[in-house]
């Protein structure tokens, strides 16, 4: 799964959890919040190498 749906999974869990007083699925949620945004990090970095790759071999 890409980050942004790692994020928006974890959202909801979360609220799912809040809502039904799960506090493991609570912190689900929060856990899957916290790898879709490190993945969303990641693809930021290898994107910004990416283009200064390409720079460099223009």
């Amino acid at each position: 799964m890409g980050g942004k749906t790692d994020v928006v999974k974890g959202r909801i869990k979360e609220a799912a959890g809040a809502l039904t007083g799960n506090d493991k699925l609570r912190e689900e949620g929060k856990a899957d919040q916290a790898v879709g945004k490190a993945k969303q990090a990641a693809q930021k970095v290898v994107d910004g190498v990416k283009k200064a790759v390409d720079t460099v071999i223009e």
